[in-house]
Order: C-alpha cells, then structure tokens, then sequence
C-alpha cells in the first residue's frame, strides 16, 4: 500500500530540485553596451528573478533564481553577451534559491 502523503511530497521535492540560483559577475567590454537591459530582457523572457548592476570597476554583476534550465541558459547568454559586449570572463557562483525576488530588476 502506498502513502499518499508520501507521493504529494514527491512533486515539489522535484519542483525544488529543478530551481537554481546563479551570481555572476561579467568582465569585459560590459558597460556602456546595453548589457543590463538586455539582460533583463533575457532574464524576464525565461521566467528568471534576481537583479543585475554596473559594477565600480566595469564588470556586471547578477543574480538569477529560477528553472535550472533557464538559469544555465541565461548563463550562455551572459558568456556572449548583447551586440557591442566583448565578454572576457564570466565568474559563475551556484547557491540556494532563496525566493526573495518577485521580478527581475537592474539594480543602481
């Protein structure tokens, strides 16, 4: 006999698994390049909250929190970047979701 209580916990186990939190921090030719917009853009076409901002010394800096999936993809985006980006590295940091953001915002 199986536990019903068991297989309802089985779902959101799955659904818990499938999130991912992405803190990235891009370097490179990243300002002045429409780098955070277009980020957003990308983030909010998958679905993904968090933020993005310029950083003091050039770099962007961001944080992604969504489907495992979309984040790994907006990862690939960030490598590449928005036409007139020359992205030279990318710092990549997985943690734990932590569900703080409601939307996706630029940050200043």
């Amino acid at each position: 006999m199986q536990s019903r209580g068991v297989l309802k916990c089985v779902p959101t186990f799955l659904r818990m698994m499938s999130k991912a939190r992405l803190h990235v921090i891009i370097e490179g030719r990243v300002q002045g390049v429409f780098f955070r917009a277009t980020t957003r853009e990308e983030a909010c076409s998958l679905g993904l909250s968090g933020w993005v901002k310029n950083c003091w010394d050039g770099n962007v800096e961001a944080v992604f929190e969504g489907e495992r999936d979309n984040v790994e993809q907006v990862l690939k985006w960030c490598r590449k970047g928005p036409p007139g980006a020359m992205v030279k590295n990318v710092d990549v940091t997985w943690g734990d979701v932590t569900d703080e953001f409601d939307t996706f915002s630029i940050e200043y």
